[in-house]
């Protein structure tokens, strides 16, 4: 639709424009949107049977809104998107500093403006996408800076009373009248502000330094807390919280394919990253970190893992694959699993850790993790074997047990190209055969990593030895690594 050509009250009022509160707005094109089942998000995955329907009956209840869950939950991200719900276009009086409606003027400004000119009053148009005002709450946030105050310098150089509504700076509140307006961690702004917002959330106005007015305001409030606020750094006050409309608990995603779909819609990869195959297996390692993350008793999970945390890993395994092709001069190709160790220090930054964790150090958290994502994943995959330990028979193991166990070793080093990995890979008796056995249809890339990852299951299992070298792994017979350590040890 494309801007109105209509630039005076006059033409306005002759329109068929009718006035209307955000609220309304917002729920007249949800019921449009429901009608012809279009999607309010895009890109926001695994809420469809829990956040989006509360977000949904929220809005056609008219209610502000709270956002309440851990971080990386897209909670600032939806509130975004609400502006989606908007009419495209809203009509304003030019020059008004509170984004007035010509036909329901609430400021002194506009309101004698009409009165001086008529329906020969100018009027401009304002997008949806601009309708959007976003605050995060910090210790110097003032009262000032979110309602307003009066501003001397104006009162002098208009030669006007501090008494006079004109000599009022408004803050950033009243300047997003009809606007969706987002405070995003609420608990820290501080009571005395919260206290600032009672008037404007149940009886929409503000009051600015005493004076006797009372601007209706109206505007669609979305908050964002994370639980963790209320005992760490402040807490919403309760009179507050009461004249919210509605309080979304949002979480993380319950499926490792809705994760696998934000991390693939939100990785940040130019052309050339793209070109790097990264087979389903190693997408699926990524996310299985982050749910390792989650129940590890060295995470703290009060503070929650992010999705930031797979999002950051996945291009991190990207860029490991990248500078190996770099430094190889090779075209680029597939990623493997040794790429995962590049990861380490995006996971690093993502993990809040307990004492325990500390002591431990997060890189080696960040080591367990994935050591934990493949042991998990393996069984998943490949035949557990802890079950099939109990047998005494040969199982799908056993062959490349055998090879190990004549003293071979074999190194997967970072720097090696396609060829000699692959060939590393192959002359392992009965690896090529474990994987064709149960995913005949793999070729490949996917085969080769599901060959590695096999040996890295084995290893995570007991079945064979995997030392950490400086650059890249090693693996061997288990039993042989162990007498050699009690050599050392004698």
């Amino acid at each position: 639709m494309a801007k109105p050509n209509i630039t005076t009250l006059g033409e306005l009022l002759k329109s068929d424009y009718t006035s209307k509160s955000i609220k309304d707005e917002l729920r007249d094109n949800l019921i449009e949107k429901l009608k012809k089942q279009e999607p309010i998000f895009t890109d926001i995955f695994g809420y469809d049977e829990t956040v989006v329907p509360e977000v949904q009956r929220a809005i056609l209840s008219r209610h502000n809104i709270l956002f309440l869950g851990l971080r990386g939950q897209a909670k600032t991200k939806m509130a975004r998107q609400l502006v989606n719900l908007l009419d495209e276009y809203m009509p304003v009086v030019v020059g008004s500093p509170l984004n007035d409606d010509p036909l329901n003027p609430v400021s002194v400004y506009a309101k004698n403006k009409i009165k001086e000119l008529g329906d020969n009053t100018k009027i401009d148009w304002i997008h949806r996408s601009e309708r959007f005002a976003e605050k995060l709450a910090t210790p110097d946030v003032s009262v000032a800076d979110l309602i307003g105050d009066l501003d001397p310098i104006k009162a002098a150089n208009m030669k006007l009373s501090l008494a006079d509504e004109n000599v009022i700076h408004y803050g950033i509140v009243p300047r997003s009248n009809r606007f969706i307006f987002v405070i995003n961690e609420l608990p820290d702004l501080q009571a005395r502000l919260q206290v600032a917002l009672f008037n404007i959330l149940q009886e929409g106005d503000v009051q600015i330094r005493g004076f006797n007015l009372r601007i209706p305001l109206d505007m669609q409030f979305v908050f964002t807390a994370n639980p963790e606020d209320y005992t760490n750094r402040g807490s919403i006050v309760t009179p507050l919280k009461d004249r919210i409309g509605s309080q979304i608990l949002t979480h993380y995603p319950q499926s490792v394919e809705h994760s696998k779909q934000i991390t693939l819609s939100q990785a940040r990869l130019n052309t050339q990253q793209q070109k790097i195959e990264v087979p389903e297996i190693l997408q699926n390692l990524v996310e299985q970190i982050a749910i390792e993350a989650r129940s590890s008793e060295f995470v703290d999970s009060k503070s929650g893992v992010s999705a930031r945390l797979t999002i950051s890993a996945y291009e991190s395994l990207i860029s490991a694959a990248e500078l190996r092709f770099l430094k190889n001069g090779q075209a680029y190709s597939f990623a493997r699993v040794g790429d995962l160790y590049g990861a380490i220090p995006a996971i690093n930054g993502k993990i809040e850790l307990v004492y325990e964790g500390e002591q431990e150090g997060p890189a080696v958290i960040a080591q367990n993790l994935i050591s934990l994502a493949i042991r998990n994943s393996f069984v998943q995959l490949f035949p557990d074997p802890s079950k099939l330990k109990r047998k005494k028979d040969s199982n799908d193991y056993t062959e490349i047990v055998n090879w190990f166990s004549q003293s071979n070793v074999i190194d997967l080093l970072e720097k090696e190209n396609d060829k000699v990995y692959a060939s590393a890979l192959s002359v392992i008796d009965g690896l090529e055969d474990l994987v064709t056995k149960h995913y005949p249809a793999a070729k490949g890339a996917d085969k080769f990593v599901l060959m590695e990852f096999a040996l890295h299951g084995m290893a995570e299992h007991s079945l064979l030895s995997k030392n950490k070298l400086v650059e890249g792994v090693s693996f061997k017979d288990l039993f042989g690594s162990l007498l050699n350590q009690d050599r050392e040890n004698i």
